[in-house]
């Protein structure tokens, strides 16, 4: 995808469709169900209300699941080269939906300047599409829509693997079709740019040791 870097300034979000192989995604999935059971945290235990959302989602933080953290960074090289610039990881996180759920139409705030929606798995393999406004927008909307209005938008089907790198911050997006499956889950991956404004947000806040701290052989 050498026109990649040019296709997502343009365009505001590239689809990827089996960006990721499913046997990687239901592993990790897995994993996180597997590790939580463990726990004694049940899926449950995890809903929460979003502004966002009409019903409560089970949602889970990469600070609070490391696995999560450590994909977002191993993923960084390979959306660097579809953005075409240097990146920085921020943050991320899991959500699940149910059957019949829709996402408002919203843009982020602004350590999502460059972010991955990735499809983990659905119950039924059916395809639920995410959708991004063809507008330019300069700062976050304070507000959530139940549609784009009278604004022209792309919608991108998407299947367990596939995912659609957009521009987070400064494009619209959402799912107005109620989800067709009776669950689906969902990771959501934030990067900046390190030399942009938002590099702020970078790595979510931790500071970066100098090479000296840390030394691992014995004093």
């Amino acid at each position: 995808m050498s026109d990649a870097p040019h296709l997502y300034r343009e365009q505001g979000y590239l689809a990827l469709p089996g960006f990721v192989p499913t046997d990687v995604t239901h592993a990790l999935l897995g994993m996180m169900k597997s590790d939580l059971m463990r726990g004694g945290v049940s899926f449950d235990q995890l809903k929460r209300k979003h502004a966002l959302l009409a019903n409560e989602a089970v949602e889970v933080y990469g600070r609070h699941y490391l696995p999560l953290t450590s994909f977002l960074w191993g993923m960084t090289p390979a959306v660097v080269a579809l953005v075409g610039r240097e990146l920085r990881p921020s943050y991320c996180y899991f959500r699940m939906y149910r059957a019949g759920d829709v996402c408002h139409v919203h843009s982020d705030r602004y350590a999502c300047e460059h972010s991955l929606s990735l499809l983990l798995a659905a119950s039924d393999d059916k395809a639920w599409p995410l959708e991004v406004g063809a507008q330019h927008i300069e700062t976050p909307r304070e507000r959530a829509d139940p549609d784009f209005g009278t604004e022209a938008y792309g919608s991108v089907p998407m299947l367990p693997g596939d995912a659609v790198l957009y521009q987070g911050v400064h494009r619209a997006h959402g799912r107005t079709m109620p989800n067709p499956n009776r669950w689906s889950a969902h990771l959501f991956l934030h990067w900046v740019d390190p030399a942009g404004p938002y590099a702020e947000h970078a790595m979510e806040g931790i500071k970066i040791p100098p090479t000296e701290a840390l030394a691992m052989e014995r004093g």
